[in-house]
């Protein structure tokens, strides 16, 4: 006897620009916020927001009181877990507080891991909503947290939810 297989869920690829354009729409027509007098400031810090879980080093730049760009790179020549990534992030400010700016972003990344037998490479793309604060007299080092989606591919394609806490997302310290 065939039975026949039925399933309500939603195709991953479906889901993922559904994320996908849920975050884009919020990048795009978002409201303006009123960001402190950061413009021109570079950060420079660490990042671990890298599917292969490479530490990368980054950097943050606020264009003008709603737009930053940033990147990312990391680079490691084990055998056993090596590889490197690099990647571009904007960030769209949303709101903005003395010590807290809340952002939406996204990341695009290349990737190569190095392994015994695995080698591969492939991309990364996040959509996240975010945070980065500082405290009171401490405003040149920022501490970030961020949630959303990510999509990746180097073996398979893998699309999963995301947490990044302030060590993993990002700390900036800014010039």
């Amino acid at each position: 006897m065939v039975t026949k297989k039925t399933s309500n869920s939603i195709p991953q690829w479906q889901s993922f620009a559904m994320i996908s354009s849920l975050f884009l729409s919020t990048f795009l027509f978002g409201p303006v916020s009123e960001a402190r007098d950061n413009v021109g400031r570079m950060g420079i810090g660490t990042s671990n927001q890298i599917a292969t879980d490479l530490p990368a080093i980054s950097f943050k730049i606020l264009n003008d009181p709603t737009f930053a760009i940033g990147g990312l790179f990391g680079v490691s020549t084990s055998n056993t877990g090596g590889g490197y990534a690099a990647g571009l992030k904007i960030y769209k400010i949303i709101y903005d507080e003395p010590q807290l700016s809340f952002y939406v972003s996204s990341m695009g990344a290349l990737l190569k891991r190095k392994s015994p037998g695995n080698d591969g490479s492939g991309f990364q793309l996040d959509f996240t909503l975010g945070s980065e604060f500082t405290f009171q007299g401490l405003e040149s080092l920022g501490f970030s947290f961020e949630f959303g989606a990510s999509m990746n591919k180097i073996d398979e394609l893998v699309i999963e939810t995301v947490g990044y806490h302030f060590v993993t997302a990002a700390i900036h310290f800014y010039l």
